[in-house]
């Protein structure tokens, strides 16, 4: 079934009602009619299993058959920690990352990051890009939430927001020692919220890592090939999904 997701505010005890750019979506592309059955979501991991009871000018109204969880998000949320790679490569990066279970992305601007973005403008110009490709992603993958792409932060500013995780992660291309990354990926896996940070093009400094580790946050290995960022990130939430997954 198609999967909408709608404010908590358009969900009554009647029905719910759809507005916005997905009237058009639901009319006029997939063609639905009165009768047909959709998804609504509310963004918080709840699904409301839906027919179309009426198709009006500027909204669709919903009547709901049943009430369920979605059953399709990890049980720890991952906060990926995302070094802003060059192009275009983010929005690969943020794609993948949702389908992966990702439960926000927080871009990094890292001593080796090329990319410089300047002005508020334009910084939340990529941002709104940004958070339309999570939500793209999440509806595709039948995600109960919107993962949240966030404004670009400094290492320091990632840092602080990494106190509050209750365990974090740093792959690092300089790190060996695979027996100790797998009881490092182990041990994540026993925790309610979980940060990686990877590096971007050219990986992370060695002061970085350094800083990281003060902070207790672990640095491990991804094997003995040096991945590309828009690979390490999604080659982790790999790992951490296969084993979280119920």
């Amino acid at each position: 079934m198609y999967r909408f997701y709608v404010q908590e505010d358009r969900i009554g005890a009647d029905g719910i009602i759809i507005e916005g750019s997905d009237v058009n979506h639901i009319k006029n592309v997939l063609r639905l009619e009165p009768g047909d059955w959709v998804v609504a979501c509310d963004g918080a991991g709840k699904d409301y299993v839906s027919r179309i009871q009426a198709l009006e000018a500027d909204r669709v109204i919903l009547q709901v058959e049943k009430v369920q969880e979605t059953g399709s998000e990890l049980p720890v949320k991952i906060t990926l920690f995302q070094g802003l790679p060059k192009k275009d490569k983010m929005e690969f990066v943020i794609q993948k990352a949702v389908e992966l279970g990702v439960y926000e992305i927080v871009p990094v601007i890292m001593k080796r990051c090329v990319v410089r973005l300047d002005g508020e403008k334009k910084i939340r110009k990529k941002q709104e890009r940004w958070q339309a490709i999570a939500e793209a992603a999440a509806k595709q993958c039948d995600r109960g939430i919107i993962p949240v792409v966030h404004a670009p932060v400094t290492m320091d500013q990632a840092f602080d927001i990494a106190r509050g995780i209750e365990y974090n992660m740093i792959p690092y291309e300089l790190q060996d020692g695979m027996e100790a990354s797998r009881e490092i990926v182990a041990e994540a896996c026993h925790h309610k919220t979980l940060g990686i940070f990877i590096g971007p093009e050219g990986g992370l400094e060695q002061e970085e890592v350094s800083q990281a580790m003060d902070r207790q946050i672990h640095p491990l290995t991804l094997g003995k090939r040096i991945l590309r960022t828009e690979t390490a990130g999604m080659a982790l939430l790999s790992i951490l999904m296969f084993q979280l997954q119920d």
